[in-house]
């Protein structure tokens, strides 16, 4: 079936199509094409049942050493130890389980954006059916207010326009035509004679032949594009893998070692099992995926409060790792409403005319005062007739004052208010009153009303494109009268000064270019006084004469704080990159106000230079492009894919059903809580819940500090397993098979999971580093032990694990029992760890870092220190963990010898600055 339906004639496609305007289709034609094209649905993909999203947690290689210790415990006779490791393996795979069973979502939103009915015109009679009946070939009725049911190549426009935001993501409603579009490569957002599937109808009425249901429109493609796109793994679940695949490693190595080491001394295979055991529950840190979900769950409560809603906790440390934000404009990085920015009357003069807004009591906020035109009559006239002529209304909806109409009449409605013209006003207490409209089309390029006003006058109230209503202009009102327009052409003697006439015209058509630079939309207003005869004659022969009264710049202006935000951005390395429906004119415009488009180096692409492009020489630009304009969905999800071929951890922001699988496709998707559809919101990860990009800016903040924090939480955890490990290493190496093992596997539990996963997770809430958003990104593949910290781990792992060994020792060569042993060496490891955590809060040394700035820890090391210690003094760690009361005097040796190397090792390391400590 041909696709380009917009360059084909109406009259031809409907020959195409096998159909008629005086018949419509046939209801036997209707049902065989139903069954040869099927129903008008959107069709998704089967969502994961829950229990295979469940069983998919078992695959994890931390989970997968946990149960055959705990197998291997069972089986051994070691029913406590088995029970233990089980409830972890069931806690992790739960809250793992929960995390991605919720944000699983299908494309439900998408369906509920469909119209359920459609009026068709069928065996020569208007119907109503449901829209998933309608077939290529059915014509249908559009009228304002709509959900058009399917793609339609339209027959008539009656001053129609749609709003099709959501789907391309141009902010204003498009005024439609039925004329063939010669251009063939023209996108979505330039094909005026067409209409699509989901955008609503706001002015005007039609006819439209349904070219394509279901799956075959535009809408359609954007769902299978969702189907079809992948969601990737964010970088910190790729950084997890890593993780557990080389803890994996490790702990089988370090078996495997100590099980040939017990073969070769001969040792019994029910001592090389438990030593097994001890060593793989060792190597793991239990209470990495638990520690590691809360500490991402308060990083997402302390995002909401910064209006940042995150779907998937991975997210949040997601944008902490961001290289590129790729940035819708519309709502995003502007304010969603459109201004006049700037205004131009006759006298020559340019008016600042944009401000905030109104408040909630309807009262004008400006930026620190009021729009000043009272010593200018022709811009007072201009603004009331700007007012008049206007469809737009400026109303109270639930004590919120807000434009329902056209975003650029609105515009103009409101800057009229700030010069104290409100629309109510004038209509009702100034005794003005439409007597006839004249309502804009695309063939004239204006729109005019009659008024009455107060003295019974009528005059002709006109707006339109500037240099048609130039064109139509005799004079120019000043504020001391009116000058003559200068005429296209002159003959004879014109009675008044033609070169000063001739100059305000070039001055005028000088305004209109220079706004037209700046990417402001531009409208000009006029008037023309009426005679009583004249009140019956119609907009051709009114339209003429005019009286130009001034120039209005109209634009859609940045969020006030976007400017800094981006330049925070710019500092922490992370590149702000435009993608926009809009035309490449604005979306520049605005780019380089903010602060995107920084130097001439800065490029502009738009989608047909894109459609030129193969995915290799997309990937070659992207660094050096800071706006992609006038882009379609397919366009935006190459974007992104080639962004991350770079080596990008990309961020997508977006609203509108055309960004959804960009959204879905990127390492975390941003959509708009305010003006996104659910769609959008479905297919992110994370929802702005005031629509701001400050707001990304703030969860940049955020996601890097929990990147720190989390460094420092593995770095603690896995320090305390390298010495859970080493310590049983330097045993069974130094004592032979008759080694004694110093820590049995549930005090490995304990020390995982209490004296060092507690005090662990009180890092989760360190204050940021100072240098927090001056350094640059991480790069995708940059993995948690860069900068060192593999070393460090490494080596106070080894130190702390040769210190708990050398008190076991020395309790046993001093004639202590084993069990005594055992638990010098269980507090020495303890001691050590909790004395190590206020080494492992800063990435330099203890020395350099207030210890009393977390006080969460401070506690968490009090709670933590004192329950190991009710343990090993309690008849309950007698009994299950066969600890022993401990001499005063060993604990006091324990405690300043733990806190007397850490200190030691620090400052080592502030004199020498290695990273191996």
């Amino acid at each position: 079936m041909i696709t380009k339906w917009f360059s084909v004639k109406s009259s031809d496609s409907l020959e195409i199509l096998e159909s008629s305007k005086e018949t419509g289709l046939s209801s036997s034609e209707a049902q065989s094409r139903l069954e040869r094209y099927g129903p008008n649905e959107i069709s998704d993909k089967q969502a994961t049942p829950g229990w295979k999203i469940y069983l998919e947690q078992y695959k994890n290689p931390l989970v997968f050493i946990l149960a055959i210790g705990a197998i291997v415990s069972w089986v051994t006779g070691h029913f406590i130890d088995a029970i233990a490791i089980a409830v972890i393996i069931l806690i992790n795979t739960g809250i793992s389980f929960w995390q991605e069973f919720k944000a699983q979502k299908g494309m439900e939103a998408l369906k509920d954006m469909a119209a359920p009915k459609a009026e068709v015109f069928r065996d020569s009679q208007w119907i109503s059916v449901a829209a998933k009946e309608l077939v290529p070939g059915d014509i249908i009725k559009i009228n304002t207010g709509d959900i058009l049911p399917a793609d339609v190549r339209l027959l008539e426009a009656n001053r129609l326009s749609i709003d099709e935001a959501a789907l391309t993501g141009e902010s204003e409603p498009v005024n439609k035509t039925i004329e063939a579009i010669d251009d063939p490569s023209v996108g979505i957002g330039d094909q005026k004679n067409m209409g699509f599937m989901t955008t609503i109808v706001t002015t005007g009425t039609g006819l439209g032949l349904v070219t394509a249901t279901g799956m075959d429109t535009e809408v359609g493609h954007i769902a299978d594009m969702m189907n079809q796109t992948e969601e990737t793994k964010s970088p910190m679940q790729a950084r997890m893998d890593t993780l557990a695949m080389m803890l994996l490693f490790v702990g089988l190595g370090v078996v495997a070692l100590v099980c040939g080491i017990g073969l070769y001394h001969g040792m019994p295979w029910l001592d090389i099992l438990t030593t097994g055991i001890s060593l793989s529950v060792a190597a793991i840190p239990e209470g990495l995926p638990t520690v590691v979900t809360i500490v991402l769950t308060m990083g997402s409560t302390k995002m909401v409060k910064n209006n940042a809603l995150a779907k998937q906790l991975s997210a949040i440390e997601t944008l902490g790792s961001t290289t590129v934000i790729c940035s819708d404009k519309t709502g995003t990085l502007t304010q969603n409403q459109m201004q006049v920015m700037k205004a131009y009357d006759v006298s020559g003069r340019y008016w600042n005319v944009s401000g905030k807004g109104f408040d909630p009591k309807g009262e004008f906020i400006p930026d620190g005062h009021k729009l000043n035109v009272a010593d200018s009559p022709a811009m007072i006239k201009g603004l009331m007739v700007a007012t008049l002529c206007n469809d737009a209304e400026y109303i109270n909806a639930e004590g919120n004052w807000t434009v329902r109409g056209n975003p650029t009449e609105g515009a103009l409605i409101v800057a009229a208010a700030k010069a104290g013209l409100k629309q109510s006003e004038l209509l009702e207490s100034s005794g003005y009153k439409i007597v006839k409209k004249f309502p804009f089309d695309s063939a004239r390029k204006m729109a005019s009303v009659i008024v009455r006003d107060p003295e019974g006058n009528h005059f002709l109230a006109l707006k339109g494109a500037p240099d048609v209503v130039l064109n139509k202009s005799a004079n120019f009102m000043t504020d001391t009268g009116y000058i003559p327009l200068a005429p296209t052409t002159s003959e004879g003697n014109l009675g008044y000064d033609l070169s000063a006439s001739m100059e305000i015209k070039a001055d005028f058509q000088q305004a209109i270019a220079q706004f037209g630079s700046e990417a402001l939309r531009t409208l000009a207003v006029g008037f023309r006084e009426l005679s009583k005869a004249e009140l019956e004659l119609d907009y051709p022969e009114l339209e003429k004469d005019i009286n130009i009264l001034g120039i209005y710049g109209i634009m859609d202006p940045p969020r006030p704080e976007v400017r800094d935000a981006v330049e925070q951005c710019y500092q922490a390395g992370v590149r702000t990159v435009m993608i926009t429906g809009d035309h490449a004119a604005t979306a520049a415009a605005i780019a380089r106000d903010i602060g995107i488009i920084r130097s001439e180096n800065d490029r502009v692409v738009t989608g047909a230079e894109l459609d030129q492009l193969d995915d290799e020489e997309l990937q070659q630009i992207c660094p050096q492009v800071a706006v992609f304009a006038r882009v379609t969905p397919e366009h935006k999800l190459r974007i992104v894919k080639a962004q991350q071929e770079n080596n990008e951890v990309a961020s997508m922001t977006g609203d509108g059903v055309n960004d959804a699988p960009a959204l879905r496709r990127a390492d975390i998707g941003v959509a708009m809580g305010i003006t996104g559809t659910s769609v959008a919101k479905d297919s992110g990860d994370l929802i702005l819940l005031d629509d701001n990009f400050s707001t990304i800016v703030k969860a940049v903040r955020q996601g890097r500090q929990i990147f720190d924090n989390l460094r420092k939480f593995i770095r603690q955890a896995l320090t305390a397993n390298v010495g859970e490990v080493s310590v049983i290493l330097f045993a069974f190496l130094l004592m032979g098979p008759d080694a004694i093992l110093p820590l049995t596997p549930l005090m490995i539990l304990w020390v995982n999971l209490v004296s060092d996963g507690l005090p662990a997770l009180a890092l989760g809430v360190e204050p940021e580093e100072k240098d927090l958003m001056e350094r640059k990104p991480r790069k995708r593949n940059q993995g948690f032990f860069s900068d060192g910290l593999g070393h460090r781990i490494v080596t106070r792992g080894l130190a702390l694990g040769a210190l708990s060994y050398a008190g076991f020792a020395m309790a046993l060569n001093a004639g202590y029992s084993a069990y005594y042993a055992q638990t010098v060496a269980f507090l020495t490891l303890i001691f050590s760890q909790l004395w190590h955590l206020f080494d492992s809060r800063t990435f330099t040394t203890v020395f350099r870092k207030n210890p009393f700035t977390n006080k969460y820890l401070l506690l968490a090391i009090a709670v933590s220190g004192g329950l190991s210690l009710a343990l090993v003094y309690s008849p309950f760690g007698e009994l299950v963990f066969h600890t022993r009361p401990l001499e005063f005097g060993h604990l006091m040796m324990i405690v300043a010898a733990s806190g007397g190397m850490t200190f030691a090792l620090s400052a080592i390391k502030e004199l020498t600055k290695t990273k191996l400590l």
